[in-house]
């Protein structure tokens, strides 16, 4: 009998199972790519970014694993109404970042999503030393790789007002010293995913009709697969054309109850670049990349707002007339300092909240596509003014993968490699056993899991 491992090609193992290439793309449930529990979602993944890090006793929720609670004059207040959607983690060591050239914001932010060192560059940092670009992938890019499975993009990065390339404005990594270029432009950003994305009745018609042609043909050829391959393996192919045929029933009546999908509006034009306009460029990527998640267009999406020592004020926020960066490194004993700070931090994480709810509008099967997507809020640094990497706040949200949500874990000093590697995890990456520079990864974090 023919076993499947994670090291067969796709190909050869159909041509082993004397089986139609056609089947090759309804096969990712033999291997690693994490799909929602009824087989027809694909699980996504959202990285979301804020700056200059925190205020950790006011961040931090009260309570236990589960018995917690945001205080009233909490950063994470706009949480409250997803408690039982959120993972709130506390105690992750971005050890990687303290090894190494690069000042704190160099190497909390080239190190955040990667888990290496920096490599020699061009960047004065404020140590007095130079530094460059991360030397290796990040982890959204290395999942993007791995789960693309011919969607229009194998990942969406976008920027708020993130600025020109360096290492403190560039979070995502296409591999060592490839930083990816983030879409800075809602306007341009919806014109290239979406500008050829509408098509007439009739040719969606003729191309239902198509598809359900080629979901019968492949129903098939998955018959045979199932006669040569494991017990395992046969009742995941079991469940999976059990997902095929209610999409064809689907396809075929024109029901849009697969994706929901709904191209958004292009939106009058507006200047993203404009401080005013900070807000407006926010909240029309997040509906960027919401509407690309429920078109199928991607998997893999991430949202940067501004950058590393971001120095924007927020008048939304209710701090006008102070730049964030110059409040973060006010000391603790600065009360004005720490309510600024703490009113910046709360706004993000409304932004955080409404990106949420926005999964949470669209209908995907029996769930929601949050119900079908894991997102993460990061930040480069956990304390702004002393700008320490061993206390990272992060926050998960979604109901996909494995991680077990409506909680608040609180850790010692776990490397946040390890995190990193157990995302790579809830993304189906099972096989993976270290990611970013080994010696700073010890293996995934079980807690999550609950």
């Amino acid at each position: 009998m023919i076993k499947t491992t994670q090291h067969l090609n796709r190909r050869s193992f159909l041509k082993a199972l004397g089986v139609g290439a056609a089947a090759g793309s309804l096969l990712p449930l033999l291997e690693s790519t994490a799909t929602s529990q009824d087989g027809m979602f694909p699980t996504r993944l959202v990285i979301f970014f804020s700056a200059n890090g925190t205020m950790p006793n006011r961040w931090r929720p009260d309570g236990g694993e589960y018995d917690w609670s945001i205080p009233d004059n909490g950063i994470l207040t706009p949480l409250r109404d997803h408690r039982e959607k959120v993972l709130i983690v506390e105690g992750i060591d971005m050890v990687s970042a303290r090894n190494g050239i690069g000042d704190g914001h160099q190497t909390g932010m080239g190190h955040m999503l990667t888990g290496t060192e920096l490599l020699p560059g061009p960047f004065q940092g404020g140590n007095g030393g130079t530094a460059g670009y991360a030397g290796g992938i990040s982890v959204d890019q290395h999942i993007a790789n791995m789960v693309h499975n011919g969607e229009a993009f194998r990942s969406l990065e976008f920027g708020v007002q993130s600025g020109n390339p360096n290492n403190w404005s560039r979070m995502c990594y296409a591999g060592p010293d490839k930083p990816v270029e983030p879409s800075q432009n809602p306007h341009t950003a919806f014109d290239r995913i979406f500008e050829s994305f509408n098509v007439g009745q009739e040719r969606a018609a003729a191309r239902r009709f198509r598809r359900g042609s080629v979901l019968d043909f492949v129903g098939q050829d998955l018959e045979k697969v199932k006669r040569k391959v494991s017990v395992r393996d046969h009742a995941r192919i079991d469940q999976h054309l059990t997902s095929i045929r209610s999409l064809e029933k689907q396809l075929m009546t024109g029901d849009s109850g697969g994706f929901a999908c709904e191209a958004p509006g292009r939106g009058e034009m507006f200047n993203s670049g404009a401080h005013e306009n900070y807000y407006a460029t926010g909240k029309a990527m997040t509906d960027l990349i919401v509407s690309s998640l429920s078109c199928g267009l991607t998997r893999v999406a991430s949202i940067q707002w501004s950058r590393s020592v971001s120095n924007i004020t927020l008048p939304w926020a209710g701090v006008p007339n102070t730049r964030h960066h110059d409040l973060s490194h006010e000391g603790d004993g600065n009360a004005d300092a720490v309510e600024k700070i703490v009113l910046i931090n709360r706004w993000y994480a409304e932004q955080f909240a409404y990106l949420i709810s926005a999964l949470e509008a669209v209908p995907e099967g029996d769930g929601t596509l949050l119900d079908n997507t894991i997102v993460v809020w990061m930040n480069e640094l956990g304390k702004g003014n002393s700008h320490t990497r061993n206390d990272v706040p992060i926050v998960v949200a979604g109901g996909a993968g494995p991680f077990k949500m409506g909680r608040y874990i609180r850790f010692g000093e776990t490397p946040h490699n390890n995190f990193l590697l157990s995302l790579c995890h809830a993304m189906g990456l099972e096989q993976e056993t270290s990611f970013g520079n080994p010696a700073y990864c010890t293996g995934v974090v079980p807690q999550l899991w609950g």
